[in-house]
């Protein structure tokens, strides 16, 4: 990107970086806040009559992803609303289901690996970034499901898998009767 316009192209998902997929916000103003849970917005108005209570946080995405074109491989940033798209769901419930499934964040490298999508890039508003960011997102292959989905078929068949056809046989059977 010789100018600051946005450029569309193809490309493949070479990798993600899966160290960190997300990063903490003020779910008031979405500002950034530290990892420490005990963290609060600074900027948020503070009541002093009620300095019990704490702000809400959320989570939000902030991923690194390798990408490779016709010519070259780069890397870029999927911040929050791209990567809802290519994971299908929000970085609070990722969260969460990592919390039950260790090696979630890996796994989601795994499953985007290799994923044909068409992007719009753009360069960082306030010109400090050294990757571009992607602004949008649109996976190229006919039958992509987002992450999520994949993410629960594999934890569901390697950790339960007769588990649902069990509990489907005693429910049919409960009706029987």
């Amino acid at each position: 990107m010789a100018d600051d316009r946005p450029t569309t192209l193809n490309c493949t998902v070479v990798a993600v970086d899966c160290e960190c997929l997300w990063y903490r916000v003020c779910a008031d103003c979405e500002r950034s806040l530290s990892d420490d849970p005990a963290a609060t917005c600074k900027y948020c108005e503070f009541d002093p009559l009620k300095p019990h209570i704490v702000r809400p946080s959320k989570r939000l995405f902030r991923i690194q992803v390798s990408i490779a074109t016709d010519t070259e491989v780069f890397v870029v940033i999927c911040f929050d609303r791209v990567a809802k798209v290519l994971l299908g769901c929000s970085a609070d419930e990722l969260f969460h289901f990592a919390k039950f499934h260790p090696f979630t964040a890996t796994t989601v490298g795994r499953i985007l690996e290799g994923e044909m999508l068409r992007v719009t890039l753009s360069k960082a508003k306030n010109g400090y970034s050294q990757h571009l960011r992607v602004a949008s997102v649109v996976p190229l292959r006919t039958g992509f499901q987002p992450a999520i989905s994949t993410l629960k078929k594999i934890y569901k068949v390697r950790l339960f898998p007769n588990l649902s056809l069990h509990i489907i046989k005693c429910f049919v059977a409960s009706f029987n009767h």
